[in-house]
């Protein structure tokens, strides 16, 4: 498996993403295929390096902080400042997704309230309103 090459097909079947993505990405200099004529050819480091961009975007993260991120790996600190960077950005990115959950938690709360009390001036006006829905927890 360690020779193993795949088609720009079998990456965008295995990780769910187009053609134009890999390409963006190749682009952005976030992975390097190999080229083979016009042909694209992903060996396992590519394959890991899409892994993290794919995890680094659900995130939040910016492509630069992927792209740097992605390059201190062969630094030869056996991945502790790529780690350590790493671990400072996820702590950001957690603390703001953390808030941007209590925000809309908020809104959401509000929004019940305002349609409870839109329930209860068509109650008054004799009128059906449609119950509230349940959200998932």
């Amino acid at each position: 498996m360690a020779d193993r090459i795949w088609s720009i097909t079998e990456m965008c079947a295995d990780f769910g993403v187009t053609p134009r993505t890999l390409r963006f990405y190749e682009g952005k200099e976030l992975v390097f295929p190999m080229r083979e004529g016009q042909r694209r050819l992903y060996t396992r480091r590519c394959r890991a390096r899409l892994k993290l961009i794919l995890r680094g975007k659900r995130f939040g993260f910016s492509l630069e902080d992927i792209r740097q991120l992605l390059n201190l790996y062969d630094i030869g600190d056996q991945q502790v400042t790529q780690i350590a960077r790493t671990y400072r950005l996820g702590e950001e990115r957690l603390g703001a997704m953390i808030a941007q959950r209590d925000e809309l938690n908020e809104a959401i709360a509000d929004l019940e309230r305002q349609l409870r009390w839109g329930e209860q001036v068509l109650a008054g006006a004799g009128l059906p309103a449609a119950p509230l829905t349940e959200a998932a927890p």
